[in-house]
């Protein structure tokens, strides 16, 4: 045995073992005791190392896309699963999705000293009326701790060689995936959906925030300083959500338009008063499995409706399909199918201002983990195949490659 020789050697051998309490004191407490770890802003990496290169990355599920005012791309998805192993990827191209850069920045918090993981999973890309770009993103400990937390970064030159980020601020408890949507009278409108109790997620957390149950629902918040401030305005509980994934459209009466997923597919709601009230949720005529849809008011004044399947018939995650509407959603036209294949889903997108329409999805997560891009016109929707001569379908814009793995 080797012997304490002096006073430095016994002050460093009581300072190991102080350290090794608390590091066991601290391990061994509750998940709970993490829980306040959501609350701290993430950091944003903006020089990403090769742990996060195509080449190690195992999984790919979308999430946006939006163009700036320059025309650049910004696109954003999940790397690590849908799960509590979840962060976000983002890449920029500047030849309209021809060319994808390599990872432009990450999220990805730590996890909590137990190994509690602390995930990004919920959000998107939005370029506002100034020119500003956002990102949203939700913020968690475990895959759901009945909390989460909406947060949001700017950025006031998104085209540049180096854009610059804000700090991230937090806006409310929940999440946002769907853009916010700018109403006639200048106000913004952001969806923030707060899940169910079902969805908290592992099992230690699942009494947690008891106090927030009279707020699960889909949110509608507002903003009348250009994004300054976010107040909420109203919500309604959709019966069979699932997720919520709420969008919202301005109808020409004045009415706003609220489409949201559930477990049976869309359910859709109206609000007279922009957003405070709003009627009792009912099954959509519009048909869709249990997944993400997208919705769009285009230049033309036409509604774009994107979603699995043809609009009557309840498909699986196949048949990712374009339609437009002239009368408000009423009757819908055309039907071009982006992609046949079983496993597309959570299309995404905008409208560039030469009138095409460019959508991102993705393709079988976790086996192929393509984050495709999809560019087509009115007149190809309107003709269900591709006649324009500007449509291009199943374009990538990124395919992670790494081999399978848990991180």
């Amino acid at each position: 045995m080797k012997l304490i020789k002096n006073t430095t050697e016994i002050l460093a051998l009581f300072l190991w073992v102080i350290t090794l309490v608390a590091g066991e004191t601290r391990n061994s407490r509750p998940a709970t005791a993490f829980l306040e770890m959501a609350l701290e802003p993430p950091v944003v990496n903006t020089v990403p190392g090769p742990e996060y290169s195509d080449e190690q990355r195992d999984y790919g599920m979308t999430i946006g896309i939006e163009r700036t005012r320059g025309g650049r791309f910004w696109a954003v998805w999940v790397a690590g699963g849908d799960s509590d192993k979840g962060y976000f990827v983002t890449a920029t191209s500047d030849d309209e999705g021809k060319t994808w850069s390599k990872p432009r920045f990450v999220i990805d918090p730590p996890e909590a000293p137990n190994g509690l993981r602390r995930r990004i999973l919920v959000g998107n890309f939005w370029c506002d009326p100034t020119g500003r770009l956002w990102l949203f993103f939700d913020q968690s400990m475990g895959y759901f701790d009945g909390r989460a937390g909406d947060w949001a970064i700017t950025c006031d030159d998104p085209d540049a060689a180096q854009p610059v980020w804000s700090a991230p601020r937090r806006i409310y408890h929940g999440m946002t995936l769907n853009k916010p949507t700018v109403l006639r009278n200048g106000d913004w409108l952001l969806p923030i959906s707060l899940w169910t109790r079902d969805r908290i997620g592992p099992a230690e957390l699942r009494n947690s925030f008891h106090e927030l149950d009279d707020q699960r629902m889909a949110h509608t918040f507002v903003s009348v300083d250009q994004g300054k401030t976010w107040t909420r305005r109203g919500g309604v509980i959709v019966p069979q959500s699932d997720f919520d994934e709420h969008m919202f459209v301005e109808l020409k009466d004045g009415r706003l338009w609220m489409l949201a997923r559930t477990k049976y597919g869309i359910a859709d709601t109206f609000s007279p008063d922009g957003g405070r009230t709003w009627s009792e949720p009912k099954p959509s005529p519009i048909q869709n499995p249990n997944a993400r849809f997208f919705i769009r008011r285009l230049i033309s004044d036409r509604l774009l409706m994107v979603k699995n399947g043809p609009l009557g018939k309840r498909t699986g995650r196949s048949e990712m399909t374009a339609f437009l509407s002239d009368d408000d959603g009423k009757t819908w036209l055309g039907g071009l199918v982006l992609d046949e294949r079983n496993g597309v889903s959570y299309p995404d997108g905008f409208q560039a201002p030469d009138g095409r329409i460019f959508i991102s999805y993705d393709h079988n997560r976790a086996a192929d983990r393509e984050i495709l891009l999809a560019v087509f016109t009115e007149e190809d929707i309107l003709a269900c195949r591709a006649t324009s001569g500007k449509a291009c379908l199943k374009g990538i814009i990124n395919k992670a490659i790494g081999p399978t793995k848990v991180r």
